[in-house]
């Protein structure tokens, strides 16, 4: 197993295309990210504890200050954390500044957050200027920003803030994602930290503020099963007269995730069809104006749940005074239109200061096609165990098929693309308890429903870091038994974050480990001797939070999750302090015994709290009552609230009883 007891960033002493490092900058670059004698192995960075904060509000800064200020709090703290920001609105109430306020360090607020670019200037050697014409070269001047102690800025940026240009990178790549990152590959490979890669992408889509959009066609009924799929004929000729219209489809009930399906698009101006496609088709990209809060599905169909939506675009002849869109279209839409460009591209800023002080290679690859075989190659160059950091592009199925390569490739997922501050965190220092929560033992099962419900998404660090610390704060939590799921990895990435979980909470909240442990991971498709290493590295981390309980994937087959093996559930029995196993599952409910350990399935269902427990009535419908049933429910973490779990908690009356998930697989041990 590879060492993680010392992490070094890339060597200063080699240089690539004439870059160059300033010696006192390379030595306090090593120094800042050494592990303390005597320390477990590590598997994440090490960075020094921080001592004060200058801080300020970046929330209403543009994308492209935001990285200027977050590449440069990367060079910063390397050394030392100093630098901390508000991504959010600043007030006291939002994580970003509900952290900073726990720490209980000294702190400077700068109204400016930019002025901290003329403080802080002397510690940087200058600007890697990228291009903005090509938005992945954002990416590698990114990189080369952590290797030549520089700040990510555009030229005028460069200009403003009195910044040496160390590197211009505009004119030097085309927009062949590719080639650009191909280039980075073969020529910064030798000089980047082996201890991790990173995914981040080059933009975001910023919405416009006060776009008046106007309704053209809603659900008003929760439609889930499809039965109103139908062509509809959407006349926005009301939204005429400027240079595009804009239609976006959206969840009419966001809360139960079966919002727009749409399969088909025609376009008709004074009855002339300008326009036809299918989405996830090549004659779709010329219209789709915004597409990152959706997915495509199974049955070629683009949707979006929730609070998600996609946008088309659709630029009319002069003279149009007729403008109908007719769709192929299903369940719970809302459809609105507007003659305003409603959101702009911008510099994506977020979690680049981690980027830069670790001296990683960003990268932003599709996993599929000849993209995804580049992004193989990364994954094979790379050490074992060395994490993926950020995220993958195309949404749901470029989750599904990153995380598998990733897998495949033996490197476990940390999904960190909203991680903010990261440095900052990674250094703060606080007590974690390797103690386990005792077990509230059934000493005498009865012939009941046990049921036990997980908050899903803690693999995820900004999750953990944003929304969980949202909802945790819910004054409702702790009325009800819940378990809620939690990366291990915050012991490094994190350690205020995880103490302030485990310290906070009550005898009804149970903390266990996300999918599927040490990083988001499908154990499936993970090489056999990588799998162990991974297992011990998950063990490793389990008991040094406190956790024995996990939520796991298994891998796919025929886009159908599957039973975890034999010799998998083994290795989790054998390596980790597992006591249990809830897996996601795509056939009937699961409660079986595989390799020593209990495993059931992660049953969900949509909806709040009476309709959950309408379809828990329809699950248990043909239980007879005679032996102990057993139920292992998985929670939406962005669309319920500790509210709605109290909501919940007195509706399950007998039959039921809600459990903790240590109780629920410690009782699974003994009766089956």
């Amino acid at each position: 197993m590879v060492s993680r007891r010392t992490f070094l960033a890339g060597s200063g002493a080699v240089t690539a295309g004439g870059f160059g490092m300033v010696p006192a900058l390379a030595s306090n670059a090593q120094a800042a990210v050494s592990s303390t004698s005597g320390s477990p192995a590590r598997l994440l960075p090490v960075f020094s504890r921080p001592k004060h904060l200058d801080y300020g509000d970046v929330s209403k800064l543009s994308g492209g200050d935001q990285t200027l200020l977050t590449t440069l709090q990367g060079v910063v703290n390397r050394t030392e954390p100093e630098l901390y920001f508000l991504y959010d609105t600043g007030t006291m109430s939002t994580p970003d500044a509900k952290w900073l306020a726990d720490m209980h360090l000294p702190t400077k607020l700068y109204k400016n957050p930019l002025d901290l670019v003329a403080k802080y200037r002397s510690r940087v050697r200058g600007a890697i200027v990228h291009d903005p014409a090509v938005p992945d070269s954002l990416n590698v001047a990114t990189t080369l920003a952590g290797l030549e102690n520089a700040v990510v800025a555009d030229a005028d940026q460069a200009k403003a803030h009195g910044l040496r240009i160390v590197k211009d990178l505009r004119g030097m790549f085309d927009d062949n994602r590719l080639t650009t990152y191909r280039w980075q590959l073969d020529n910064l490979f030798p000089r980047v930290t082996k201890k991790l890669l990173a995914g981040l992408p080059p933009t975001r889509v910023v919405a416009v503020e006060n776009v008046q959009w106007q309704e053209i066609a809603r659900e008003t009924e929760q439609i889930r099963d499809s039965s109103n799929k139908g062509n509809y004929d959407l006349d926005v000729s009301a939204k005429l007269g400027q240079e595009a219209v804009f239609v976006r489809f959206q969840d009419s009930f966001t809360d139960d995730g079966w919002g727009p399906s749409v399969s088909e698009v025609t376009v008709k101006a004074n009855g002339t069809q300008i326009a036809h496609f299918l989405p996830g088709t090549p004659e779709e990209e010329p219209y789709l104006f915004d597409g990152v809060n959706s997915s495509i599905g199974g049955d070629a169909n683009r949707f979006s749940d929730g609070g998600g939506y996609f946008i088309y675009r659709f630029e009319p002849p002069a003279g149009t005074t007729s403008l109908v869109v007719t769709v192929t279209m299903w369940n719970q839409y809302l459809v609105t239109a507007t003659d305003t460009a409603p959101t702009r591209i911008e510099a994506f800023p977020y979690f680049r200061d981690y980027v830069v002080a670790t001296k990683a290679m960003v990268s932003w690859l599709p996993p599929s096609g000849e993209t995804g075989e580049l992004l193989i190659e990364h994954f094979a160059k790379w050490p074992t165990l060395a994490p993926y950091m950020g995220w993958f592009a195309n949404d749901v199925a470029g989750e599904w098929d990153g995380v598998d390569l990733a897998s495949q490739g033996g490197s476990p997922v940390v999904a960190a693309d909203f991680y903010m501050n990261g440095t900052v965190h990674s250094g703060f220092t606080a007590p974690i308890s390797d103690k386990v929560r005792p077990v509230r033992r059934i000493t005498t099962p009865k012939n009941k429903v046990y049921v036990t419900l997980t908050f899903g998404e803690g693999d995820n660090i900004q999750y953990c870091q944003r929304r969980l610390r949202d909802i945790w704060d819910d004054p409702k939590r702790g009325q009800v038994p819940t378990n809620w799921t939690i990366s291990p990895l915050l012991a490094e990435t994190g350690p205020g974050l995880y103490s302030y979980f485990q310290r906070t909470a009550t005898a009804n909240d149970l903390l266990v480990c996300g999918p599927s442990g040490g990083g988001y991971a499908y154990p499936g498709s993970w090489k056999p001797e990588e799998l162990t290493q991974y297992l011990q590295m998950t063990g490793g981390f389990m008991r040094r939070t406190g956790l024995d309980q996990v939520y796991s994937y298994s891998s796919r087959q025929d886009n159908k999750w599957i039973l975890l093996s034999k010799e998998i559930a083994e290795g989790f029995a054998k390596y980790t302090p597992v006591k249990g196993i809830m897996q996601t599952w795509d056939g009937d409910p699961l409660v079986v015994r595989q390799g020593g350990l209990p495993i059931t399935n992660a049953w969900g269902a949509p909806g709040k709290a009476a309709e959950f427990k309408a379809a828990l009535d329809q699950r248990i419908a043909n239980w007879d009552g005679a032996s102990p049933l057993f139920v292992s429910g998985l929670i939406g973490a962005w669309s319920w609230t500790p509210s709605d779990m109290a909501e919940l908690g007195p509706l399950l009356t007998d039959p039921y009883e809600l459990v903790l998930a240590n109780s629920f697989y410690d009782l699974l041990n003994r009766v089956l």
